[in-house]
């Protein structure tokens, strides 16, 4: 079985615009935001391990984002409740938005085939993007480690 792998975003690229529901059932559209610089994350599910870590690390650095105009945006396939229990259970203070039928991902190329525990498999290919003012990709990371990685992209903001 062979199949095309997901289009890849890269700076300069328009960001692809979305409208989503929010872990508390508002709409956020993305070029509403225009203006703002916006970090877009994409994880596979909340709740589990390696997404919570993620989502800890960007609540606790997000002072530091916002002091610098950036708005933080996680994106998983997650209805918005449980996107709403995720962040009341760990005191969440990013926005979290749901696709549940990917297709914001996809044209994101934040889902396809991504090797899993050694098998290739469809699924949700954690990624990172910042979005400058005017709706450009500034920064695209692809398969990015959930541990270390807000720290990395700090760094890579000179933040």
């Amino acid at each position: 079985m062979t199949t095309t792998p997901a289009p890849r975003l890269a700076p300069g690229d328009p960001a692809p615009d979305f409208t989503l529901l929010d872990d508390t059932g508002a709409e956020v559209t993305l070029s509403s935001l225009r203006g703002r610089k916006v970090i877009v994350y994409f994880y596979p599910a909340a709740m589990t391990a390696g997404c919570t870590k993620q989502a800890c690390d960007f609540t606790a650095t997000q002072d530091a984002f916002r002091e610098e105009g950036y708005e933080v945006l996680g994106i998983s396939p997650d209805k918005p409740e449980k996107l709403a229990r995720f962040r009341d259970k760990e005191a969440l203070g990013i926005r979290l938005l749901s696709d549940p039928d990917k297709s914001v991902m996809t044209a994101w190329g934040a889902f396809g085939e991504k090797k899993l525990y050694g098998k290739v498999v469809q699924g949700v290919i954690r990624s990172t993007f910042v979005v400058d003012e005017q709706g450009a990709v500034e920064v695209a990371q692809y398969n990015v480690k959930a541990t270390g990685h807000v720290a990395k992209l700090r760094r890579d903001l000179s933040l």
